[in-house]
């Protein structure tokens, strides 16, 4: 189940469980869709890979307890600001690929 992080990793902006600009790589890394479209060109510093609109867990309990409400959100953030220069001499070689073939 995500963890729904609660902050962009990189510049610590509230992404709460609602948020249409976060983002998600495959290890649940969150960014929100600013530093994700500028500053990381679409790589995750932590595992190379692209990003994805990060899924919206229902606040309301439709069916079967699947909701935040019996699930909630993290609420521990995970602040790892990148360093602009490192991360920009990591994307360089791979930005291009498309994240489906890295």
């Amino acid at each position: 189940m995500l963890e729904l992080r609660p902050t962009c990793e990189h510049c610590d902006k509230a992404l709460p469980p609602a948020a249409p600009d976060a983002r998600i790589c495959s290890y649940e890394c969150t960014f929100c869709a600013d530093c994700v479209d500028g500053l990381l060109q679409n790589v995750c510093p932590n595992c190379g890979g692209g990003f994805v609109p990060r899924p919206v867990r229902p606040a309301r309990n439709w069916k079967n307890d699947n909701y935040l409400g019996k699930d909630p959100a993290r609420t521990e953030p995970k602040h790892r600001p990148v360093d602009p220069a490192t991360h920009a001499a990591f994307a360089a070689p791979i930005k291009d690929i498309a994240p489906t073939a890295r």
